[in-house]
């Protein structure tokens, strides 16, 4: 009998507080005024600083040459700009710029066929395709569906320059 309570205590013991507390908000806590001292003045509030923007050009107005050792070009190709596949990867990119901005990636899109882009002579697409080149103008993925921009990112870092501007970009900070 003892033996069994001793054990059943151990068990209630291993499981810890029945209910932990969180720590009053800062909010919920107001400071005491004291007669000497003013009242606390509250902060003013800060502007916030504008959100990245990133940079997405037209196909037709760049060439590849301009990325070459400065930019990650992500190139989206569609047959027209109402393709639902081509609207998901816009959308895709522009929820989370910063990571892309990050990795300096540039978005060209190239949604016209019949212009017959130097994009589209290099690259070859078919309806819509994703296509993401390395800075040092090698294509390193091809991709029939659209990717988020969490894909896109992972992707970017295991390439191998991307590798060697993370181990100098430790150093150098």
């Amino acid at each position: 009998m003892k033996f069994n309570f001793l054990i059943f205590a151990m068990i209630v013991a291993a499981m810890g507080p029945a209910r932990q507390v969180d720590p009053p908000a800062a909010e919920a806590v107001t400071p005491e005024v004291l007669p000497d001292r003013p009242a606390p003045v509250p902060d003013t509030v800060q502007p916030q600083p504008a959100a990245p923007e990133l940079r997405i050009v037209e196909a037709r107005t760049v060439n590849r040459g301009e990325f070459l050792w400065n930019a990650r070009p992500v190139v989206v190709f569609a047959d027209t700009p109402d393709d639902p596949s081509f609207r998901q990867q816009l959308r895709a990119l522009q929820a989370r710029p910063a990571e892309l901005i990050e990795r300096d990636v540039v978005v060209v899109v190239d949604t016209d066929p019949a212009g017959n882009s130097a994009w589209r002579q290099t690259l070859h697409p078919r309806g819509f395709s994703l296509v993401i080149i390395d800075k040092d103008g090698q294509v390193k993925a091809r991709k029939p569906l659209p990717w988020d921009a969490r894909e896109i990112t992972r992707a970017i870092d295991k390439f191998p320059l991307r590798r060697q501007e993370i181990g100098r970009g430790s150093v150098i900070r």
